[in-house]
């Protein structure tokens, strides 16, 4: 049974979580601020965290950050009422996994908890070396490392999932839905703000390859290399 911790400092949030969590099938433990949930993570494991951004003590950010150092791998969906681009990068840059703009609807976010947990879960290391090269840019698969240029990049978890996947589809105009769908496991609810801040992020980690990701107005992006 997965084990989540809830952190809000908004009783009621959690409380409302807590309820559709445990209706799920969940285990919950909950988080007033950053610094108990920073706590909390370093006494024991959790299968997934629900972190909000704004809270006394010790912000969602700031405690992800924490959390990142000796726990790489936990997946941590971010909670916030603000929903400005910075924002957003800020926490992917952390690692975070997915982003939901409060006020929020407990069954999407639900099926965003179900859809981290199932993707986490299913990833297997290759048992053959992948690796895909152009020019100065080397995608090793089985390593999961990115070097542009003889530089190894430091890319987030959603980064390197995003890549994989248009490298493995190169050439083939992939639509909003097929990379929300296929990356961060989830049906399309129309908010793609998510997916073009990664893109952002993506290209700027590449450098000079950057233009190997096309825009296709009105469609999608697509990877040419």
């Amino acid at each position: 049974m997965p084990k989540l911790l809830v952190v809000d400092d908004e009783q009621n949030i959690r409380a409302m979580i807590r309820k559709y969590a445990e209706f799920d099938g969940y285990t919950v433990e909950e988080a007033g601020d950053g610094m108990e949930a920073v706590e909390k993570c370093r006494k024991g494991s959790f299968d997934l965290i629900i972190m909000d951004v704004m809270m006394p003590e010790l912000d969602g950010f700031s405690a992800c950050r924490e959390i990142r150092k000796t726990d790489e791998q936990v997946p941590i969906i971010m909670l916030s009422a603000r929903g400005e681009e910075y924002d957003r990068i800020h926490g992917f840059e952390l690692g975070v996994d997915d982003y939901v703009v409060k006020p929020f609807s407990p069954r999407e976010l639900m099926m965003r908890v179900s859809a981290v947990l199932k993707r986490s879960r299913t990833e297997q290391p290759a048992t053959a070396r992948e690796v895909y090269k152009y020019e100065g840019l080397t995608v090793d698969f089985t390593a999961r490392m990115v070097f542009v240029d003889g530089v190894q990049e430091d890319l987030s978890p959603k980064e390197y999932d995003l890549l994989f996947y248009m490298v493995r589809n190169r050439g083939i105009a992939l639509t909003r839905e097929m990379l929300i769908t296929n990356v961060w496991g989830y049906d399309f609810y129309g908010d793609d703000r998510t997916l073009d801040t990664h893109i952002k992020l993506l290209r700027k980690s590449l450098g000079p390859y950057a233009k190997l990701i096309v825009t296709l107005r009105g469609v999608g992006y697509r990877f040419e290399g």
